[in-house]
């Protein structure tokens, strides 16, 4: 039986619900490419943080001020400049590198620390040809004279200035931490967000016990933290409605993840850990695990099976609230006592 893995995200027809998340795989053309021959329907390529395009002008304009306080006649010295290539232009390069070669949607991610530039930087991307936009809001809350309200209005301020500078389709990627998500989701749909990405994976720093130095580690998804994105597309889903697109990323490592998130009533899945850790080949494997299942249990399309196990699908909605949470602890009471009598 022929399976038909055609899904629809942010309006843009996809082959299939496999999209390769911001990595460095997407960062480079070979493997961007390498990930459009293994199968990947979509790319989201890595953020361009405007931070990084600050950095690099205020390094080049120190250096070539160096000495100038002691004799003004130092500026003399270095021949004018016309053009330097900053971090943003070589996004915008690379981005335009990879839509004329990859023959898939590609999606531009930004991570901006001003309004403006959240603003300049999504119409760069957008005439630079990309097919839609992910925000990328990652900040944390550590300003104890800012609000919880204070905070969340400062994001929404942000989608709806960015939807009014561009035309193309806009996600929002979140963090799982606002005190009230379910609401913020559909006030950002309101600010103009075309659709959700569930979740923003923020990682943690460590410290070095040597040098005593704060330390950056990055830790590769485990496929039980598809579970977080996973409860909250079943709870969004009915709340947002189809017209609202939904990507689950985070913990997609093989195809029954696939279809986990797809039944909660996902668009699509992002994965990178898994093609991180096993080459862009991994993407191959976890369609052919995704056909395979539909296939025996007797799906023809992603488009039959996406939406099964929502919220409002389920015969107990309230396994996804706090019915979970009691019933997981009582399940670890139950299997700890099963193996103190011998019984399994």
């Amino acid at each position: 039986m022929t399976v038909d893995l055609r899904t629809t995200y942010l309006g843009l027809e996809l082959r299939s619900p496999l999209v390769a998340s911001p990595s460095p795989l997407t960062g480079e053309l070979t493997s961007a490419l390498a990930l459009v021959e293994a199968g990947a329907a979509a790319l989201v390529l890595p953020s361009l943080f405007e931070e990084e395009i600050l950095h690099e002008e205020i390094e080049l304009n120190r250096s070539l001020e160096a000495g100038s306080e002691a004799f003004a006649e130092a500026l003399d010295y270095f021949p004018a400049i016309e053009e330097v290539a900053f971090a943003g232009d070589r996004y915008l390069e690379h981005l335009r590198r990879v839509k004329a070669a990859a023959g898939v949607p590609v999606v531009a991610s930004l991570n901006a620390a001003t309004l403006g530039g959240w603003v300049r930087y999504a119409r760069l991307m957008q005439d630079a040809g990309a097919d839609a936009l992910e925000l990328n809001l990652y900040h944390l809350a550590a300003d104890p004279d800012r609000s919880a309200v204070d905070m969340e209005a400062r994001d929404l301020a942000l989608i709806a200035a960015v939807r009014e500078a561009v035309t193309i389709p806009l996600a929002v990627k979140l963090s799982p931490f606002y005190s009230a998500l379910a609401s913020f989701a559909r006030s950002a749909v309101g600010a103009g967000a075309d659709g959700l990405v569930l979740f923003n994976r923020f990682y943690q720093p460590d410290l070095d016990l040597e040098s005593l130095d704060v330390v950056a580690r990055l830790e590769l998804s485990q496929p039980a933290e598809l579970r977080l994105p996973m409860r909250w597309i079943a709870i969004l889903r009915p709340q947002l409605g189809p017209g609202v697109a939904l990507a689950a990323t985070s913990g997609i490592h093989v195809g029954t993840d696939v279809v986990k998130a797809l039944m909660v009533g996902a668009d699509v899945v992002m994965t990178t850990s898994a093609v991180l850790r096993h080459g862009p080949d991994r993407l191959r494997a976890i369609e052919e695990e995704l056909v395979a299942w539909l296939g025996e249990h007797e799906y023809e399309s992603v488009d039959q099976l996406r939406g099964s196990a929502t919220q409002a699908a389920v015969e107990d909605p309230s396994a996804f609230e706090r019915a979970n949470y009691l019933r997981t602890l009582r399940s670890w009471s139950t299997s700890r006592d099963l193996a103190r009598t011998g019984r399994r």
